[in-house]
């Protein structure tokens, strides 16, 4: 597994983190609207 190779595997996983991240966020604060 070349370095490249691995920047792109890490990229992928970075931006998958992120948007895992974004979309927790909303899905709590969408609960804590809807339950109150």
């Amino acid at each position: 597994m070349d370095i490249r190779a691995q920047n792109e595997t890490f990229d992928l996983f970075w931006s998958l983190t992120k948007w895992g991240t974004i979309f927790v966020v909303l899905t709590l604060i969408l609960m804590a609207i809807f339950l109150v």
